[in-house]
């Protein structure tokens, strides 16, 4: 099964915890700081750091199909 990232820019605060936790899937826009997912559908052997990631966000502005953005 794909897991699917789902970010809400519009929520974020640019702290950087989700590139922080998972630098090969997430990054910072240049522009404004908020987050760029660099990779949609992570691999399996990188979902536990993505949802650590998600788990760190103090914005709630990350989630998954499965785990929707709060």
């Amino acid at each position: 099964m794909s897991l699917k990232i789902v970010a809400d820019r519009g929520a974020c605060i640019g702290s950087g915890l989700c590139a922080l936790n998972a630098p090969e899937i997430f990054d910072q826009h240049d522009e404004d700081g908020t987050v760029h997912v660099l990779v949609e559908h992570p691999p399996a052997d990188q979902h536990d750091l993505v949802d650590q990631a998600i788990q760190s966000c103090p914005a709630h502005a990350l989630g998954t199909a499965e785990q929707p953005v709060t």
